[in-house]
């Protein structure tokens, strides 16, 4: 498609786009629609599983780093800064900042879409090695936010206020800045002062997912879930927010010792302790829970030890319920997936539900905060009546299409591309900044 921008090369930047976490999940669709616009994209993080030839890996950028990782220690542990803290931030963004220009150089890269890196202090150096690069050459910056630090308990305790307010996120109108639901819309312009537009997580309705393949149809075995047996996937992480506790009731309240709750990701970033307690409560409730992290990869593979790992698309296909019980959500990805592979979704009606998702719309299984037996009864409705179950599926896709498909990023990516007081009109001082780093 013919590039209508005057805008050749962007860099998406991010700590990881690999694997199937939100933020990576929609940097691939993003990408997708900004390519058809005519522009080629690029990848700089601390991990990537883009094409290596549109790839720049920083590994300082990484949240795993292990400097990165002492930083973050002491910056959300005390309100106590100390003067070394200060060094190791301000030693460490220049490092990445120089490692940053380079690869700005390398690809020649004249506006960024900066992926969370501007939104979550999980590394602090990024953040300001990213805004000075934005300042000092006159780059083009969208800032897509999907978790801001003030919806995290982890980070209420902080001896870095001042960085905090300066670069996550940075109140400067010259970057566009896009949130992904309402509600932080407008908490972000109480804070800041400044508009943002509001663009959803969404998935390719246009193109419906492929019947599973034999591949996909030998996820349950692998796992020792019968063809008969009721598999209901939480596809989340185990972090305590999902709400996990709510699955493993369902399971047990359904009272058949044939259902199996299977989890497909692993911890993340927030430790282990929720991941024992929710391994205790299973137990102590009698209820068969798999924990699938080790069988799901973004791509089909074999392991190290011979087995067969398998992708979501492989895991949604062969689920029979979908459980989402998060408290609380920046959006809701898991819950688009359950709507695009057509399967019924037990959802808490949690606050970006409400206000976000809930008005479009969808017929999923809902409840608020704690099940109950009208509950039950509709998911055992939803179990045993193939007819109703696919009116609900297929009308909550026919949903999906309308209000949360691809054809939303690229409506608002074209406006924003369009905007006269946009930071895209200013190509002539990101032609500049190409040049001094040309030079």
């Amino acid at each position: 498609m013919q590039n209508l921008y005057s805008l050749e090369n962007i860099a998406f930047v991010s700590t990881r786009i690999a694997g199937t976490d939100g933020v990576s999940l929609e940097i691939a669709k993003w990408s997708r629609v900004i390519e058809k616009l005519g522009m080629k994209c690029h990848y700089i993080a601390g991990e990537s599983d883009r094409p290596m030839e549109q790839t720049a890996i920083i590994e300082e950028a990484h949240f795993n780093h292990p400097d990165i990782l002492s930083i973050n220690k002491r910056a959300f542990e005390s309100e106590l800064r100390t003067s070394e803290l200060t060094r190791d931030i301000l030693k460490m963004s220049m490092l990445i900042r120089n490692k940053l220009e380079k690869a700005i150089k390398k690809f020649q890269i004249e506006a960024i879409v900066a992926e969370n890196a501007l939104t979550i202090p999980m590394n602090v150096p990024l953040g300001i090695a990213l805004l000075h690069t934005v300042l000092e050459n006159g780059i083009g910056c969208l800032a897509h936010h999907h978790d801001f630090y003030w919806e995290r308990e982890r980070f209420l305790v902080s001896s870095i206020d001042d960085i905090l307010h300066y670069a996550f996120p940075p109140p400067l109108p010259q970057i566009q800045h896009v949130v992904i639901n309402s509600l932080a819309g407008e908490e972000f312009s109480r804070r800041t002062g400044l508009s943002c537009r509001i663009i959803p997580n969404v998935m390719d309705f246009e193109t419906p997912p492929e019947r599973p393949d034999d591949y996909a149809q030998q996820f349950r075995k692998e796992l020792g879930i019968s063809r008969d047996d009721i598999l209901v996937l939480q596809p989340t992480r185990v972090v305590a927010r999902k709400g996990i506790e709510h699955s493993i009731e369902l399971i047990r309240r359904l009272g058949s010792d044939r259902a199996k709750l299977v989890i497909s990701h692993a911890t993340g970033d927030e430790g282990g302790t929720y991941a024992r307690r929710i391994r205790e409560y299973a137990n102590f409730l009698e209820v068969d829970v798999i924990f699938a992290d080790e069988r799901i990869n973004d791509k089909r593979a074999i392991d190290a030890q011979g087995r067969k790992l398998f992708t979501m698309g492989d895991a949604y296909s062969q689920a029979d319920l979908v459980a989402y019980p998060s408290k609380y959500e920046g959006f809701g990805n898991a819950f688009l997936e359950a709507i695009y592979f057509q399967k019924p979704v037990l959802c808490n009606r949690y606050a970006i539900y409400r206000t976000d998702i809930e008005p479009c719309g969808f017929r999923p299984i809902l409840f608020e905060r704690f099940l109950t037996e009208e509950t039950i009864n509709e998911i055992r409705r939803v179990l045993e009546d193939e007819s109703y179950r696919q009116d609900m599926t297929e009308h909550n896709y026919k949903v999906g299409k309308k209000f949360f498909g691809l054809q939303i990023v690229e409506q608002e990516l074209r406006f924003m591309l369009f905007r006269p007081h946009n930071i895209y009109r200013l190509l002539g001082r990101v032609k500049r900044g190409i040049n001094t780093l040309l030079d």
